[in-house]
Order: structure tokens, then sequence, then C-alpha cells
């Protein structure tokens, strides 16, 4: 089968994010289908942008990467969720319309999935899909328009709100089949006019050849960092993942000066990068945490098994927004459970994943007091009870959230 997969902001393992599309790609490859991925040589969450002939791409191109096509187009640079975003969506976009009657009678698709957080690919995808007779696949990440309405207080009268409440409204009503990474969305769409029938949970998870065999050795400054913290007589709580508002990471920075006031022997440890990253870093020094706090670069996505194996707890927090009663699907919440991490996790959520796997500790979002508390409450416990813990995480993911089993279940939705 020839599968067309339109996501603007599809990544590598080398590249950075997003991951998802890549890992679906390859097991379908491993399946012995054919994958085209559409997607924008430009995007702000990847780490490191794609070149053609060590060169930054400003022609459309194609790219083997691990026997997916990888189908760049060019986009214009911009920082931050601003016009230069809008812009680049729209480049993208206008350039897939005008290839689209190339690319149905080349690749000649049998599906054809639009996925790119924001809903208006699926105008293109719908017309690749009649051009090729191929079924539409909706795939959602997050809610749009409701996620920038209630993240980032947009007004539902904006202009851009409209157009995504159009191309919801739109993917719902056009789309064969439907799926959705976010587990409680039937209310949701069905009110947006989706025929329940047409819908699939199909959640994130990880790939199995990351963890096993001889894995990359963690950069040495973290290393040192843990193993400093360690010294000290210190638990080490450990973040990885990108540095933004959502990730309430001040909550952690208010919950850590909690802890440090109180001569707790916990110490904090956290790469990546984001928007947030230069304010926290400031915060961090201006309030005197440096002993206790370390915020190193990110490392590549081969040395998180590593970076994992060496601390003793993982933590993800989330704000205490309306939008995730809907569900959360996070990536690296599966990478905590598949190293084997006990997990502190601060969520309000329509699920909750650490709970339901017994792997941790759930904690109330946007509190420093619940934060500090759960901590002090998962270092009273033993090695070994939180040896046990990480090992149900770890059970559990194995059991429904590693990618072939997953890239079996999209493409059952599919009725492939």
């Amino acid at each position: 089968m020839n599968i067309l997969y339109l996501n603007h902001y599809a990544g590598t393992p080398a590249l950075g994010m997003e991951f998802r599309p890549y890992y679906l790609a390859r097991e379908w490859t491993r399946m012995g289908h054919r994958v085209q991925m559409v997607a924008c040589a430009t995007s702000h969450v990847r780490a490191t942008a794609p070149t053609h002939r060590d060169h930054p791409i400003n022609a459309p191109t194609h790219q083997d990467i691990d026997g997916i096509d990888y189908h760049w187009f060019p986009g214009p640079a911009y920082q931050g969720n601003g016009l230069g975003r809008v812009k680049n969506i729209w480049a993208f976009l206008r350039q897939v319309w005008r290839a689209s009657r190339r690319i149905a009678t080349q690749f000649r698709p049998d599906v054809v999935i639009a996925s790119s957080t924001y809903p208006m690919d699926i105008w293109v995808a719908r017309r690749l899909a009649r051009m090729a007779r191929a079924k539409l696949v909706f795939e959602v990440h997050d809610l749009w328009p409701l996620s920038p309405i209630e993240l980032s207080g947009m007004s539902p009268r904006h202009p851009f709100i409209l157009l995504c409440q159009k191309a919801e409204d739109d993917a719902y009503r056009d789309a064969d089949v439907v799926v959705s990474m976010l587990p409680k969305v039937h209310a949701h769409m069905a009110s947006r006019g989706l025929d329940l029938k047409k819908l699939h949970i199909v959640p994130n998870g990880i790939t199995l050849d990351e963890w096993t065999g001889e894995l990359p050795v963690l950069r040495a400054d973290v290393h040192a960092a843990i193993e400093q913290a360690h010294v000290h007589g210190a638990l080490v709580v450990g973040y990885a993942g990108s540095m933004g508002l959502p990730n309430a990471l001040d909550t952690l920075l208010d919950a850590m000066r909690l802890l440090h006031a109180q001569a707790q022997a916990i110490e904090l440890v956290m790469v990546g990068s984001g928007h947030e990253r230069d304010r926290l870093v400031a915060r961090i020094q201006a309030e005197g945490l440096s002993d206790t706090v370390h915020l190193l670069p990110p490392i590549p996505k081969a040395q998180i098994p590593a970076f994992l194996a060496e601390i003793d707890i993982a933590y993800i927090g989330w704000q205490r927004v309306p939008i995730y009663r809907f569900g959360i699907a996070p990536n690296k919440l599966m990478d905590y459970m598949m190293a084997g991490c006990a997990v502190l996790h601060s969520v309000e959520a329509g699920n909750d994943p650490v709970a339901e796997a017994g792997c941790g500790l759930t904690v109330a979002p946007e509190s420093a007091d619940a934060v500090a508390d759960g901590l002090k409450r998962m270092a009273a416990l033993t090695t070994t009870e939180r040896h046990a813990m990480g090992e149900r995480g770890q059970a559990f993911v194995q059991a429904h959230h590693t990618y072939p089993v997953l890239a079996r279940r999209f493409l059952a939705a599919c009725g492939s």
C-alpha cells in the first residue's frame, strides 16, 4: 500500500521532533508499505533543519531516511507563535496544493493522512485524496482551535481561530477515518459533526530498538551533574523535554525553592530547550537555586535512555487548563515509563497514564506545595519501592504503547 503522510513538522531522531510520524512510517515500511512524508523544511520544533547536499533546503526535494521518502518543501523562517508561523503554514500548504497533481500522479497513494497539529492541512489532503481516489485520514494531535483558545487566550472571533474552526469541521465531515491521540474526545468531536463510527484512538508510544543493545553514553556534563548530586547524598529528580509554559516548570522551580528552604536532600537536573529556557536560567540564578537546580542544554534523543537510567524520579507537569479534559498523550511520559522511572505527575486531565499503570504519584497541577510534598513522599520510599513503580510503568508501555503495536492499530483503523 502507498501511504502519503502530510505532517508539516515531521522529523527524525537525528533532526528532532516531531517523532511520531517517523516511527509510524518506519514500522509501515518494515511491513512492506511505501510511505511518502510530506513536510516543511522549516519548523520551530526541530533541533536541526534538514539539508540537501549540505545546504539549506530552498526548493522542493526528496530525501530517503530509513526507507521513508521525505518530500521536503521550503518555508520562511520564523520564531514563536506569531504572524511568522502563520506565514510559514500558508507557504507550506500553498506549495503542496500546487504540487498535488504531481504527487497524486507519481506516488499514487492509497491512503492520505492529514496530521500537521493545525487542521488546515485537511484541505490539501482532501484534494490529494480525491485526485488519487484514496482514503482520507485526519489525525488529531491537539484539538484546534480549542487549544489556542484555552491555552493561549486567543479570541474565538480571531480570524485565525475561525479558519481553524472551519478546517476542523470540514475534517470531521469529509475524512473517512479520524485517528486521535487524545482518548476523551468523543463528545467534543460529535458536537462538531463527527460520526463517531469514524473515530479511533491511537496514542503515542515508544520504539523498542532505542532501548536495546548498546545505548549511547550520556553527555559528560549531564552525567557529572547527576553524579555530583548523588555524591551530596541527594535524590535526583530529572526532567527531559521542551521548556515552555505548558510544561509547568515554574511550578517545579517553586517546589524546589520550598525543598531548598527545608534543606531537603533533593536536586533537580533538567535538559532541554524551548521559548522559556533563558528566563528559567535567569530565575534559577536570581533565586539562588543553582546549588540544587541544574538546567543543561538538550541532549540527543538517543541519550534519553541513559539520562533516565541515572535519575531517581522523573517529573512531568501540566498547567491547570480545561483543554486537558479531553485527555493527554505526552511522548516524554512514554519514555519515562519505558525507562522504568518512578514518575511524579502534576496534572488534572481526562486520563492519567501514571495512575493507570501504577508507576508513580499524581499530584495537583500548578501547586508548588503539592509538587514539593509529592517529591518528599517519593523520596521517603525505598529504592525497591520506586523500582517496583518503574517496572509497572515499563510493563504497561510494552503492552500498550510500542510503535509496532500502534502502527498496526492505525492501519486497522484505516481498514487495511
